[in-house]
């Protein structure tokens, strides 16, 4: 067993561990740690002080296979305020995820500030939440759980945090460790429950917006789930820390019926 969800194996190679385990297939990866890695590499990628990611936008270009594969970054757009970075993740060659990033510069803006998204009730007051048992795999596993009061299907509040390092051996920053749990919202408020004889709903992207950076080890994530008619939803979340609200993430989806 390791305490991490990835293993470095080379500058830009890594292995993922049985933490990083999807829920869909068991010999495929979670989207949730694989994107708080990519997230890590775009950190990485020729560092500017003074510059923020404000942005990332995830495409998920098909099942995501667990075991060895490779990251390679780039900037697409240099700029000296606003920066477009890119990654890629593949698996011997074939392109799996691909995510671009808005990097921009900083600056105090104090004056200005405002935010209109309500803060939820922190971890403290959330209970115990036993709904995720529903759902298989390591990464799932790997987490801990609390709802707020009032959860129902399609809609809820609740926190979550791991106690397992995104890559072994490395600290990594607060933001990355948030960004690798927010894929989770697409299973916290479920509109039916997974499993055979009902419908599956995997995310095919997974866009996240911040308006400040995160602190801490729990993601509030303020949930809501749509399913139009005719084959797509979409699931979207207010991602707080115990400050309150720092950004959105939007997940459209594929209904299947199983």
């Amino acid at each position: 067993m390791t305490d991490s969800y990835y293993r470095s194996l080379a500058p830009g190679r890594f292995e993922s561990t049985i933490h990083a385990q999807g829920a869909w297939n068991a010999e495929e990866q979670h989207m949730a740690p694989v994107s708080g890695l990519m997230t890590q590499c775009l950190l990485d990628h020729e560092p500017r002080p003074g510059m923020q990611l404000a942005r990332i936008s995830f495409e998920i270009l098909g099942m995501i296979p667990g075991g060895k594969f490779a990251v390679e970054t780039r900037t697409v757009r240099p700029g000296r305020t606003i920066e477009l970075l890119e990654a890629e993740m593949t698996v011997e060659g074939r392109p799996i995820i691909q995510a671009r990033a808005w990097r921009l510069a900083a600056g105090n803006t104090a004056d200005v500030a405002a935010v209109e998204d309500s803060p939820m009730p922190g971890p403290d007051e959330a209970g115990p939440f036993d709904g995720m048992t529903q759902w298989p795999g390591g990464y799932i596993e790997s987490l801990d759980f609390r709802v707020v009061p009032g959860h129902r299907p399609g809609r809820g509040q609740v926190w979550l945090r791991t106690p397992y390092a995104m890559l072994e051996d490395t600290s990594s920053p607060e933001l990355v460790r948030l960004v690798g749990m927010a894929d989770a919202a697409n299973g916290i408020a479920t509109r039916v429950p997974p499993g055979p004889g009902s419908w599956m709903f995997p995310n095919v992207d997974l866009q996240l917006h911040f308006h400040r950076m995160p602190a801490g080890e729990w993601l509030g994530l303020d949930t809501r789930v749509t399913f139009g008619a005719n084959g797509v939803g979409l699931t979207s979340s207010v991602l707080h820390d115990e400050a309150g609200p720092f950004g959105r993430s939007e997940q459209i989806l594929t209904l299947r019926k199983l």
